[in-house]
């Protein structure tokens, strides 16, 4: 059974970098990065874009009963964060206290997710806090 490699994952820049991309035609944003613009087609040119990890809580759910892998987390927040940029991203937000609400304005954070036991390997990924 082959191992996942720590070093392969850090290669893939949008995976621990929020980096999407840009159709150089048209304007729209994506993350993660895609080949084509779904609005322009053949005729769009993308090129790589960094974004802020600014936004707004599009949408949340309240997990009360998860999966396994998080059910040392639970109760949890996911949401749909509209970033200022413009794409849809998902994402964890990380609760305060004060609650969560659309059109709550967020930050990305980086953070743990989760620790392959086996070989001890973490997994980040995107979290989002109150601004």
């Amino acid at each position: 059974m082959e191992r996942s490699s720590a070093s392969l994952w850090r290669k893939i820049n949008s995976r621990y970098n929020m980096v999407g991309n840009e159709c150089t035609n048209c304007g729209k944003a994506y993350f993660p990065p895609r080949l084509v613009c779904k609005d322009c087609g053949r005729k769009s040119k993308m090129q790589s874009k960094k974004f802020n990890g600014t936004g707004e809580v599009y949408s949340y759910s309240k997990i009360h009963v998860p999966t396994d892998a998080f059910k040392d987390s639970a109760p949890y927040t996911v949401g749909i964060i509209k970033l200022d940029e413009g794409p849809l991203v998902e994402g964890h937000i990380i609760d305060d206290g004060k609650g969560v609400n659309i059109g709550m304005r967020v930050k990305s954070a980086f953070r743990r997710m989760d620790v392959d036991g086996e070989e001890g390997l973490i997994y980040y990924h995107f979290k989002f806090v109150p601004e």
